[in-house]
């Protein structure tokens, strides 16, 4: 995989939605541009806001989520990069808070602003950081997405911050895969069970017709299993030296919109 020159926080602009679930891209941007030091500055031409630091050109779009792409595209063209060299840092319901995933690429799955991404990039071959916020259970998903996270949830969403930040800085200085093995969950191996034996074979008895031995066969059960960078974009520098951390959507000048 070629390096990441681009990496890119989805959420909605606006004070308004900066503590909810849908915005843990721009936090998750707003850590790193605080650990590189490196300030935002406003792109009006390509609709968001910008971090440069050394190999590597942060982004959040101001287009509002369902739009994204938008943004991400043309930025993307404008400094000569390939879907590759972008990461895209977004929310996902399909993991508890504190939980995060990275991934090569893949479909949208019902993210909008990902739908976004994909069509205005052209390809579903990206990476994507993912940092989940949890199931909405009675909540609809709007109500979920665009709500707060709990007090209960709070240090489950400073542990998963904490570990997106890490896993970015480790993708800049030392490559996607080696960050993906990593920080994704390791899979748990299920012991199988041994197969079970007949406990004693059957007596053997003679069969009335041909007089040989016919034994009763027994059938062993079985178990199923269930189903860095290179130059900075738009100034040559050298390749990041990140240190480890110490320590959907919304239609344009409309109300937010699900997934």
């Amino acid at each position: 995989m070629e390096r990441i020159c681009i990496i890119v926080g989805l959420g909605n602009p606006g004070r308004e939605y900066a503590e909810t679930r849908h915005n843990v891209g721009f936090m998750l941007l707003d850590r790193l541009a605080a650990h590189l030091n490196s300030p935002w500055k406003i792109d009006r031409a390509h609709k968001c806001e910008l971090a440069s630091a050394p190999g590597v050109l942060l982004v959040k779009p101001q287009t509002y989520m369902n739009n994204s792409g938008v943004s991400v595209g043309p930025l993307m063209r404008y400094f000569k990069r390939s879907p590759e060299q972008v990461l895209a840092v977004y929310d996902d319901i399909a993991f508890p808070v504190g939980t995060i995933k990275l991934r090569a690429g893949g479909s949208a799955g019902g993210h909008n602003g990902m739908k976004s991404l994909i069509a205005h990039l052209g390809t579903e071959k990206f990476p994507r950081l993912r940092i989940g916020i949890g199931v909405p259970g009675q909540k609809s998903m709007v109500g979920h997405v665009l709500g707060k996270f709990s007090p209960e949830e709070a240090p489950l969403l400073q542990e998963s911050l904490l570990k997106a930040e890490a896993a970015a800085l480790m993708i800049l200085n030392e490559g996607f895969d080696k960050a993906a093995n990593t920080f994704n969950p390791k899979k748990e191996k299920k012991e199988k069970k041994p197969r079970s034996k007949d406990a004693a074979a059957p007596e053997e008895t003679e069969s009335p017709d041909s007089g040989a031995a016919s034994p009763d066969a027994g059938t062993p059960s079985t178990q199923t299993s269930p189903a860095s960078a290179a130059d900075a974009a738009g100034a040559a520098s050298p390749e990041p030296q990140a240190t480890a951390p110490g320590g959907q959507g919304t239609e344009p000048g409309g109300a937010p919109a699900s997934r």
